[in-house]
């Protein structure tokens, strides 16, 4: 893959992992985006994306 494609399929990915109702669907939907575009390490940056979107969201 060439870095474009590469940095565009993260990029993807981060903006996948703010969507969902909860903190719970955010970290889920970021996992799975994360873990098409760059595998098991993606997944794990996009589910800790998406609980960080998901807690910046939360009202205190």
């Amino acid at each position: 893959m060439t870095r474009i494609a590469i940095l565009t399929l993260t990029a993807a990915a981060l903006a996948l992992a703010a969507c969902g109702a909860t903190v719970e669907q955010k970290a889920a939907t970021g996992a799975v985006a994360g873990a098409v575009a760059a595998g098991p390490v993606g997944a794990a940056v996009g589910g800790a994306a998406g609980t960080a979107a998901g807690h910046a969201q939360k009202p205190n």
